[in-house]
């Protein structure tokens, strides 16, 4: 059986790639949309008025951003450095996909992409121009300088495409990214793994397996219960893939965004701790709105890890506000050896 040597949750949002001057450029947008909290759906104002007592002008203030951000790049650099001391031979990655490549034309809940290799590379000018203002800033951890191709992992990716037949998943395959339009603002591997690419494995890119789950888009984002069971299936696969490989497992994504909810983040991250299965498969759906939905990544890389031997402290959790209405993206590092 294959060894699984490393379990890694991250987020992999651009705050992470940003100077906090720069996580301004968001707020502009962050006051013109309405944003969940705790379920409920608000308008900026709203939150502003209903968080009044956290103290978010001050967790938002420009000394406080500069201190965040500092700390998620010592914890992007401790999880890079665990990436070297223990040498994966592969690697499996849960993340998904914001309508980079699967549009409402088309969205399964999930896809694994079971090809020999995946294409990425420098984002033309005509689609770069598309991105928002704090959004294309952040393009240089997603993409590499030059056309690149990544490996895949497509003896796993197509064993665990028929497990998941034999045990009621049916899962969507792709052997290479699909197309998007001319006009369109992405192209090449979605940013949930080229993230991982990048800033972990730092292009040094081992054979990967990509698990693409629809997190962001109703009606068929799948349950918390069902991504969990999803990575039990993965695991399975890993113990009877080839002996002696080394495997890290991701979960790409998360955590609360975007509007910050830490007791919400801090449920997840204990239990995943404690190995609690129960509390991550009850994750109630009507929290998984806008990023936070990618915490269905974290759980499940949690159902494939949980009855692993594997354990490890939390790197650090960071509340990256970028206003006093509690808007940016809530950033956790947790790794397991």
């Amino acid at each position: 059986m294959a060894e699984i040597v490393m379990g890694c949750w991250t987020t992999h949002g651009p705050q992470l790639n940003t100077t906090p001057e720069q996580w301004l450029l968001r707020v502009k947008a962050d006051r013109k949309r309405r944003h969940f909290y705790d379920g409920v759906e608000y308008s900026f104002e709203d939150l502003v008025e209903l968080r009044k007592d956290e103290n978010l002008a001050e967790k938002s203030a420009m000394d406080s951003m500069v201190a965040n951000h500092a700390r998620c790049q010592d914890g992007v650099a401790a999880m890079a450095v665990k990436w070297k001391e223990l040498k994966p031979d592969i690697a499996v990655i849960f993340g998904n996909d914001q309508r980079e490549l699967m549009l409402e034309t088309l969205r399964p809940c999930y896809t694994v992409f079971c090809g020999d290799e995946m294409a990425h590379g420098p984002l033309a000018e005509h689609r770069a121009e598309k991105l928002a203002p704090g959004i294309r800033e952040t393009e240089w951890a997603y993409r590499p300088e030059h056309d690149t191709h990544y490996p895949g992992l497509p003896a796993m990716a197509n064993r665990l495409v028929e497990r998941g037949i034999e045990q009621g998943f049916d899962f969507a395959f792709t052997n290479e990214w699909p197309a998007v339009p001319d006009d369109h603002w992405h192209t090449g591997t979605p940013h949930a793994f080229a993230w991982i690419f990048r800033r972990i494995m730092e292009d040094q890119v081992v054979p990967t397996l990509p698990i693409v789950t629809n997190t962001f888009f109703p009606p068929n984002q799948p349950r918390a219960w069902r991504c969990f069971q999803m990575g039990q299936l993965v695991k399975q696969v890993i113990d009877e893939f080839e002996p002696g490989l080394r495997v890290a497992v991701f979960g790409s994504g998360g955590m609360s965004h975007f509007v910050i909810n830490e007791p919400l983040d801090m449920r997840i991250i204990d239990a995943i701790q404690n190995r609690d299965a129960e509390t991550l498969k009850q994750f109630d759906p009507i929290l998984a709105k806008d990023g936070t939905s990618e915490l269905l990544n974290w759980i499940g890389a949690a159902g494939c890890l949980t009855d692993t031997d594997l354990s490890g402290d939390l790197i650090d959790y960071v509340p990256c506000y970028r206003s006093e209405a509690g808007t940016g993206t809530a950033q956790g590092f947790l790794v397991w050896e």
